[in-house]
């Protein structure tokens, strides 16, 4: 690889990390081609951008991103693959869906949302990490439950009352 053609991945890279906030690094290293190619689809499926990339020119892109990757550029060492999605809990999903059939891929690390986390341990609390529109979703059952209940109680009260009423008004 020449040095423009570097360069070039650089500046790829720099713009890739640049636009998104949900950034895995993983170890596939030991899958065989036939496994490689069903995790490449499994991603595909997920909405999950999935490149093998090379530990230096990940590295130089991190430095000259904006953002704050701490020590996510400790672990670029051995195989390193960058997973990318708009859910933050999409390739992690990948991830232990895959892992039922093999012991890889190995999470490395991740960022998201500016939060860290490094290590295969943190596999677990990645996969409950909710999606922006799961949020969404929550704050508008809330928002949603208050109202229901008001109704709800006007609507059986309502009910009572004009019993009550019937009730008194034989007598």
């Amino acid at each position: 690889m020449t040095r423009e053609e570097k360069s070039q991945v650089i500046q790829d890279l720099t713009v890739t990390l640049a636009r998104t906030n949900t950034i895995y690094l993983a170890d596939i290293s030991g899958l065989d081609a036939l496994d490689t190619s069903n995790l490449r689809r499994a991603c595909f499926k997920a909405n999950v951008q999935l490149a093998v990339v090379k530990n230096t020119l990940l590295s130089k892109a991190m430095e000259a991103s904006d953002k704050e990757f701490g020590e996510l550029q400790d672990i670029l060492k051995g195989n390193t693959s960058l997973m990318i999605s708009e859910a933050s809990n999409a390739p992690a999903k990948v991830i232990k869906e895959f892992r039922k059939k093999s012991d890889k891929p190995l999470l490395k690390g991740a960022y998201i949302e500016e939060a860290i986390y490094v290590g295969d341990d943190q596999l677990e609390s990645l996969v409950n990490v909710k999606s922006k529109d799961e949020l969404i979703g929550d704050i508008i059952t809330l928002l949603q439950s208050p109202a229901k209940n008001v109704i709800s109680a006007l609507q059986s009260s309502g009910g009572k009352l004009s019993g009550i009423l019937q009730t008194l008004s034989e007598k």
